[in-house]
């Protein structure tokens, strides 16, 4: 899993500016006006060897006692909450102030790895107002111009340095399986299932689980973690000053950190919009996962129901046509004792590494089966592939043009290689690069 770095500071420090700047593209909205960012906001980013995942945060107020601003701080405390390092922005031209003292304190107390970013030091004169700052009692500060990049570089190596070792992969290491869906359609019900046990309450109110519970235990011998999941709603659903939008907050964090993703949707409603939601966000997390329809008990069926289902679900789900599906009922144990197996047959998948001989001997059968295309005279030239990881499987194209690539060709080499590898439940990442990006 990504280490998960939180970008805290009172309002109107630079803390966005700074998000974009590490993330490499404008998501966060950027103002001269406090409070401006509310919610939470991922971006994924690398450095040099390392990748992890960024979240920009609203500015911590900590005597407001005004709505907005007390969201918005509980919305950094739950960053804080789930982070592995915490950047921590002061003002480098304002200098110290009462509420960064406050906000230090607050930090303190995580318990988290802490790195002091003075920002808007972008001239000379400013670079004095750093030493300020020491009496946070936090690390020496590193002075940074978010705006322009300056220092920018120098504060990410602070950060990596508190990353765990990456550590080789344990076939043995405990895998975490995560189940969600909407309110109410028997998340809780199938993990009780599969425990054997009343282990979460379970009760037809939708909204029973506020916070992702997860429990040990073995199957087969092996080590597993459930990550049962709050219901996550659609966002015009969600009433701003109840606790179950943090609840929304961390059913996703709890994708982002699962090896596998059950993805619940209720037999009776069929797919809905919101279902194609969260499995779109499993999908762009790369998650390998086994779609459930529960609740089949309560269906009347005929001899082409289970088939008329997979088709109607099939073309709304049409980008991950790849998701294995299961019918089951979590109340009668109808086909429960498959999902293990399931899930355990999506992640051997994911967890699939190729030698890069033969993944280039493949690489040339579909070269020689189909020839790349050529765009006003230029033909794409594909040089060497190598897997560039697992969880999901990651393969790097090195090319004479990456702009050639077109996306038909790509969506081409994809179906090949999962032909090939039978890589066909799985989602699948091919990264298209100039091969000049390699060498150097």
């Amino acid at each position: 899993m990504k280490p998960l770095v939180a970008i805290v500071g009172r309002p109107n420090v630079g803390k966005s500016t700074l998000f974009n700047r590490i993330v490499g593209r404008r998501i966060a909205i950027i103002e001269d006006t406090p409070g401006v960012t509310r919610d939470r906001i991922y971006g994924d980013a690398e450095w040099l060897t390392h990748s992890f995942t960024v979240i920009d945060t609203g500015g911590i107020e900590p005597d407001s006692t005004e709505i907005i601003p007390a969201q918005m701080r509980r919305q950094a405390e739950l960053a804080i909450e789930t982070s592995d390092v915490i950047i921590f922005v002061v003002d480098g031209r304002e200098g110290m102030t009462a509420a960064d003292s406050e906000v230090a304190d607050m930090l303190r107390r995580s318990g988290k790895p802490i790195v002091l970013c003075v920002n808007k030091v972008d001239h000379v004169k400013y670079e004095d107002t750093a030493y300020d700052f020491y009496s946070l009692g936090l690390d020496a500060p590193i002075t940074v111009s978010a705006e322009q990049g300056l220092g920018v570089g120098d504060l990410l190596d602070e950060v990596c340095r508190y990353f765990p070792a990456i550590e080789q992969e344990d076939e043995s290491e405990t895998v975490s399986i995560a189940v969600v869906g909407k309110p109410n359609v028997g998340k809780s019900s199938l993990v009780n299932a599969l425990l054997g046990q009343e282990r979460t309450i379970v009760s037809n109110i939708p909204g029973t689980t506020r916070d992702a519970i997860d429990t040990p235990f073995t199957y087969n011998g092996k080590d597993y973690v459930l990550i049962d999941t709050a219901g996550i709603r659609r966002k015009r659903a969600i009433v701003d000053e109840t606790v179950e939008r943090y609840s929304v907050i961390r059913s996703l964090a709890a994708i982002r950190r699962c090896d596998v993703a059950l993805i619940v949707v209720d037999a009776e409603q069929g797919l809905s919009e919101q279902d194609v939601r969260i499995a779109g966000y499993v999908h762009e997390e790369g998650k390998a996962s086994v779609l459930i329809v529960n609740k089949w008990d309560l269906i009347e069926k005929d001899t082409h129901t289970v088939e008329k289902f997979k088709k109607d679900i099939t073309c709304d789900l049409a980008f991950m046509d790849y998701v294995p599906m299961l019918f089951i009922s979590a109340k009668t144990g109808q086909r429960v004792h498959r999902v293990m197996e399931a899930a355990n047959a999506v992640l051997e998948q994911a967890s699939t590494r190729i030698s890069t001989g033969i993944l280039n001997d493949i690489m040339g059968e579909a070269i020689t089966m189909s020839e790349p295309p050529s765009v006003k005279g230029r033909r794409l030239r594909i040089f060497y592939t190598t897997q560039g990881g697992v969880k999901p499987p990651t393969f790097i194209i090195f090319v004479n043009d990456a702009e050639l690539m077109h996306f038909s060709y790509k969506r081409y080499l994809e179906n090949y290689i999962r032909k090939s590898f039978k890589l066909d439940s799985v989602p699948i990442r091919l990264i298209i690069r100039n091969k000049s990006e390699k060498d150097n």
